[in-house]
């Protein structure tokens, strides 16, 4: 019979596997994205369907699964977790695939985790140590190197940095809205809440004469349908599936696979290439990253499922 410590070992390259699917599975969206945008769709008609077919399938799923689903005011600050926080974190990343590359607005993202430890440290009190101090710096630096590298309009880089922001005060205040709730709960009343946000918006822009731009192509409804059911679905239940399997740190630091396929995707696909300059900045972001979770300056544990929600 296979001894407990082979069946351990087996269910942590399990849980690895499943997370480098997740990052994967995220890192592709923009890619999808701009297929999507070539295809005819714009900003409004390419969320209010990621966010409807998502939230539905999400919901279906917790629902399968006999999940418990929060009441009273944990709902509503999961709700406006989606309505606010949410929504605005996607318009701006995908605003910004239109003003600047795909790698670009991928690497400026990924500097939500050392957002996330600044603001813990103001409001959460989390103590920041010489050693986050320093990955701090180390991500300026290298956003400074990504920026300075150019390929990207100065509204598209200042929207990417916005998206990280945001999503940033999306984790941190999710950490104490979330607390004790299913994360399959969370995330599909999230997709949900942002389905009804954009679905409203694109009602009203129906009612004024200038509806949302849905594919023309089926190449772009096949990108639209990825982002729905690949990079929203499958990522965020591969992740939360891994993350059980392997906890919240070493989960946080495989995670950073998602900016590094977005930037080879985007160069195999898209015919992107990042100057030696944004490459050095990516490479510093990237190596910050992963000394501030080494060094417990990542995400908390009960807000790193929150991650999958991008």
């Amino acid at each position: 019979m296979p001894s407990p410590d082979t069946h351990s070992r087996a269910d942590t390259v399990r849980g690895a596997l499943l997370v480098a699917l997740s990052a994967s599975a995220f890192g592709a969206m923009a890619i999808f994205g701009r297929y999507a945008y070539a295809g005819g769709t714009d900003v409004l008609g390419l969320l209010t369907l990621r966010f409807l077919i998502g939230g539905a399938v999400l919901a279906a799923v917790a629902y399968r699964r006999g999940v418990v689903w929060p009441r009273g005011r944990t709902l509503a600050g999961i709700v406006a977790m989606g309505a606010l926080g949410y929504v605005g974190q996607s318009l701006c990343y995908f605003i910004a695939l239109q003003h600047a590359q795909a790698s670009l607005v991928a690497l400026l993202l990924y500097l939500y985790p050392a957002f996330v430890t600044l603001l813990a440290a103001l409001w959460l009190g989390e103590r920041l140590t010489h050693v986050k101090g320093a990955a701090l710096v180390l991500c300026l630096g290298g956003s400074a190197l990504m920026v300075g590298g150019g390929h990207g309009d100065p509204l598209g880089i200042a929207l990417a940095l916005s998206a990280a922001v945001v999503y940033s005060l999306y984790i941190v205040a999710g950490a104490r809205v979330t607390r004790g709730v299913d994360p399959l709960a969370t995330t599909a009343i999230v997709c949900l809440s942002a389905a009804v946000v954009f679905c409203c918006a694109s009602v009203a822009r129906t009612l004024a004469g200038t509806p949302p731009h849905l594919p023309t192509t089926p190449a772009a409804w096949a990108a639209l349908v990825a982002i729905a059911l690949v990079s929203t679905v499958t990522a965020m239940l591969a992740f939360f599936a891994g993350l059980t399997r392997l906890g919240a740190a070493r989960t946080s630091m495989l995670s950073t696979l998602e900016p590094v396929v977005t930037v080879l995707l985007a160069a195999i696909l898209l015919g992107e290439r990042l100057s030696f300059v944004q490459g050095c900045g990516g490479v510093a972001v990237l190596a910050a990253v992963l000394w501030l979770v080494s060094a417990g300056g990542g995400p908390r544990d009960e807000a790193v499922s929150l991650e999958a929600s991008l």
